[in-house]
């Protein structure tokens, strides 16, 4: 067995993070505290449940792609997600660390495999108490739990069904799974976000293939046994986006009136600065931007994809139906980003 994942203090990575300063600089600096933000500003802390909770044959639960890509060996260290931080066992702990913190909200999210073992079908019935009782413990607390629907863990049995993200089978699973999480918890929670940094798995898993299910061809990636990074990983955003918005369409139209909660997605916020003021560096910036972000932005805002990636992309890139178009145009309260670094 590999190393667990060691997400104990990643999870308490906060909102507000102060970078390297010069020696002495604290002493001179003035002290940042609560009361230099915005009243009702949330300060929070975040996880996902493969790199937390443990426990991952126990249960019920089943295996997911991520289970299977670091059990074959692929991730750093040879690291798995076997114990992790053991939420599972210790969340009545982890809770109250998070309270001792001072945090108002918890970032989480759902294994899919560990609430519905076979992707679809018999909810668990241990799955659906763990997280009934995690989100409890939270409120009880008085902190808010903020709710990630899906967070890469994509459960292997339908991987290895219909080849997962590729097909447009993914739609509708995820659909009826969403809808077992709204049903169940939607009555405490109250922020949901239904895919985290969809602008990346298909990059990691598809394209560049450093990521499970490792689908990748050369000159784009060269390790992985099969797979065409010039197609899939449009196919795969575009099934994302679909499955994001009928995630949402059903909320709207089921839940959210009578539950009041608010829904939307997470995005990687890389963001791109030209490298001087010419006029090309400032088009390839823009470029860049409009297929990282752009990408789910400018569908959700307009109906579209970006006509830069229209124009060069092609026909590689899916098309919308008037119905999809309409579905996914507006289909967020909010937008969450997660952002790490900015390039030139």
């Amino acid at each position: 067995m590999g190393k667990a994942l060691g997400f104990a203090a990643a999870a308490a990575a906060v909102l507000v993070v102060l970078g390297a300063v010069a020696p002495g600089a604290l002493a001179e600096a003035e002290v940042v505290t609560r009361a230099d933000f915005p009243a009702g500003f949330v300060f929070g802390v975040g996880s996902s449940a493969y790199q937390v909770e443990g426990a991952v044959a126990e249960d019920g639960r089943k295996p997911s792609i991520w289970d299977t890509f670091t059990h074959d060996g692929y991730s750093n260290d040879n690291a798995t997600g076997d114990v992790a931080a053991d939420q599972y066992h210790k969340y009545k702990d982890d809770v109250k660390l998070l309270h001792e913190m001072g945090v108002d909200a918890y970032r989480m999210s759902i294994a899919w495999p560990r609430l519905i073992p076979d992707g679809r079908g018999a909810v668990n019935p241990k799955g659906l108490e763990y997280y009934n009782n995690l989100i409890d413990e939270l409120l009880s607390y008085g902190i808010q739990p903020h709710v990630t629907i899906y967070h890469f863990d994509f459960p292997q049995a339908l991987q290895d069904e219909y080849n997962g993200l590729l097909s447009p089978r993914f739609i509708e699973d995820f659909t009826m799974y969403a809808d077992v999480c709204f049903k169940n918890f939607g009555d405490r929670v109250k922020y949901w976000s239904t895919v985290n940094e969809p602008n990346i798995e298909p990059i990691g898993g598809y394209d560049i293939g450093f990521l499970p299910p490792r689908r990748c061809s050369f000159p784009f990636g060269s390790s992985c046994d099969e797979g065409n990074s010039t197609t899939e990983p449009y196919i795969v955003a575009h099934h994302l986006l679909l499955a994001h918005a009928s995630a949402v369409s059903l909320y709207r139209e089921k839940y959210q009136a009578e539950q009041e909660g608010q829904i939307g997605l997470t995005l990687l916020g890389l963001w791109y600065e030209p490298a001087t003021e010419t006029l090309d560096d400032i088009e390839a910036s823009a470029r860049m931007n409009d297929f990282h972000l752009g990408w789910f932005m400018h569908p959700m805002v307009y109906g579209d994809y970006p006509p830069v990636m229209r124009k060069n992309v092609g026909s590689r890139l899916p098309s919308f139906t008037d119905e999809e178009r309409k579905r996914v145009k507006g289909s967020f309260n909010f937008v969450g980003f997660n952002h790490y670094a900015a390039s030139t």
